[in-house]
């Protein structure tokens, strides 16, 4: 049995996935803090340690392969095992255009870290999730990933039109069943959760909740024994339609 539990957290150095870190730091875990840049990274992480926490520094962009290799090579030399795989690095590049006018080069730069990066982490760290027992994956979605709700008129997210970035999170969703389909039988169990409306860089700090109440759903599914079902996609009230 391994003793010591471990945690990856993607995009970590601020915002939603700091506040995370440290809440799971708190739990016990030895923490790895992801981050794309080493300064704002490294920062992060002296502040947590001079709480007395345990994390530490993993430079890696989630966008590029040879990162990710080299983030999960270096892991393999301080860990023989990963607990907790949370893929929170994520962007809102355009908020404000309509599809017709949405440029593509910004649409493939936001599927880029919002979908094809979750799955290159998740590939990259899976020989260490395998050698945790009853590893978890959390796959940061967004409630405008839902393509129920966001079909409905009625509502609010029915009234918005984020064409990039809500159609890589509803593939992030997808992506998320592929992965626990296939790992389920293992043990290993993947979510795709979202979070709330958090006051975050992404909407400019408009959200209704802080990051460390954000950070409550991730953490109640990594590390958590729910009765819920593998692959499924959970808000802060539960279950939340496709």
């Amino acid at each position: 049995m391994n003793s010591i539990k471990t945690a990856l957290v993607t995009g970590a150095n601020k915002g939603i996935g700091l506040a995370t870190v440290e809440r799971l730091a708190r739990h016990g875990y030895k923490v790895w803090l992801g981050s794309r840049d080493f300064s704002r990274g490294q920062a992060a992480v002296e502040s947590l340690r001079a709480k007395g926490l345990d994390v530490h520094l993993l430079t890696i962009d989630v966008a590029d392969d040879d990162s990710v290799s080299k983030a999960a090579y270096f892991l393999t030399k301080q860990t023989t095992h990963l607990d907790i795989l949370i893929n929170n690095a994520g962007v809102a590049l355009n908020l404000k255009s309509l599809p017709s006018d949405e440029k593509m080069s910004l649409i493939r730069e936001t599927f880029e870290t919002n979908t094809f990066g979750p799955i290159r982490v998740t590939q990259a760290f899976l020989p260490l999730l395998k050698a945790a027992e009853q590893a978890r994956i959390i796959m940061l979605s967004s409630i405008v990933g839902s393509i129920g709700l966001s079909s409905d008129p009625d509502i609010i997210y029915g009234q918005v039109n984020f064409m990039g970035y809500s159609s890589s999170k509803a593939a992030l969703n997808m992506v998320t069943v592929a992965f626990a389909k296939e790992l389920g039988p293992s043990g290993i169990k993947v979510y795709a959760v979202e979070p709330g409306h958090i006051r975050t860089d992404l909407n400019e700090n408009t959200g209704t909740l802080s990051t460390h109440e954000g950070a409550a759903v991730p953490l109640r599914y990594a590390t958590r024994n729910l009765d819920v079902t593998n692959g499924g996609f959970f808000g802060p009230e539960g279950a939340l339609p496709w």
